[in-house]
């Protein structure tokens, strides 16, 4: 069996990506009918499908799949390479790909601040999305690097703690339980509880909390973002846990208050991540080691938080910086 061309294989990976051959055409800057005779060619060298065409969308068969694996690997090999040249060249510039999980935004951006200030010239590309996402974008190597909690499991991933990350239950100042103290858990499942989309680490978190504490919310909303979330809550339309780092700004203007739970807040930790076998070049490793020296410096300062702690078990993988 012939080898397939890098041209086949990215019409073979932009057909995964848009599900449509005018959609690769176009951004392969081609005609439809160039697109057909690319995949026709390489489906009759491989000897077997490489979509399925029924509907609307085309989608890969397992064949097509694993040429589209291969094809994002190569392109990150070739934008890998492209960087390197560019150090060699002493241009003093490049590009950083990060993910970040929405949540971690009220930190991660000034922090990220901080280092383009010092670095002007490297160009920071973000991918703010929730836990799911950012977890599939390491795991192809589409980002250098990722701020988020819970390091993967299933990914090998090298990591670094950047420091504590508190979750609360936030009411509105008016709510029955803001003036009581040592509130069980149990009590929180007559509440209507505000929780993120499925795939959010928030959401994993509260649905683990609930179900250790052995009951169930009667009555949930889904709301996809953190801001709101806040503003629901702030509108008496329930109550949430929340990363504590998303709500100094309301708790200081006193439009959101801190619910003293029994066991809250509960301490997990933020973590710079990348994975294994992803090489950093140097302006991602310069980010690298600036994040594990600076990032804590940017978590924010929650007042009036209760004093039980409980603290979650530490990721398996530590790193050290990475020198540049």
């Amino acid at each position: 069996m012939r080898a397939p061309t890098t041209r086949q294989l990215r019409v073979i990976a932009e057909i995964a990506k848009t599900g449509k051959i005018t959609s690769a055409a176009s951004a392969l800057g081609v005609t439809g009918p160039a697109v057909t005779i690319q995949l026709q060619q390489l489906e009759a060298m491989i000897g077997m499908p490489l979509f399925e065409r029924g509907g609307r969308q085309m989608r890969p068969t397992a064949a097509g799949e694993l040429l589209a694996d291969c094809a994002r690997q190569v392109d990150d090999r070739v934008k890998a390479c492209l960087h390197a040249l560019e150090q060699l060249a002493g241009l003093g510039r490049g590009t950083v790909f990060v993910g970040v999980v929405s949540t971690a935004k009220y930190f991660a951006a000034p922090a990220l601040g901080g280092f383009k200030n010092a670095h002007s010239a490297i160009d920071l590309r973000l991918l703010v999305a929730n836990r799911s996402e950012v977890v599939k974008a390491l795991s192809s190597l589409e980002t250098d690097l990722a701020i988020m909690g819970r390091p993967p499991e299933d990914v090998k991933v090298e990591c670094v703690e950047l420091g504590d990350h508190p979750h609360v239950v936030i009411a509105p100042p008016s709510h029955p339980l803001a003036s009581k103290r040592r509130i069980a858990i149990g009590q929180l499942a007559d509440e209507t509880l505000l929780m993120r989309e499925v795939g959010s680490g928030t959401r994993i978190l509260t649905e683990r909390l609930l179900s250790e504490a052995g009951v169930g919310s009667r009555n949930f909303m889904e709301i996809s973002s953190n801001e709101t979330i806040k503003q629901a809550v702030m509108a008496g339309l329930g109550i949430a846990l929340i990363s504590g780092h998303t709500i100094a700004a309301e708790i200081e203007s006193h439009r959101l208050i801190i619910l003293d739970v029994v066991g809250l807040p509960v301490m997990r930790k933020w973590y710079l991540v990348r994975h294994a076998d992803k090489r950093l070049l140097p302006p991602a490793a310069a980010l690298w080691d600036y994040l594990v020296a600076q990032g804590k410096s940017y978590l924010p300062e929650v007042s009036r938080l209760p004093s039980q702690r409980v603290t979650e078990r530490k990721a398996k993988t530590t790193l050290e910086p990475v020198k540049s």
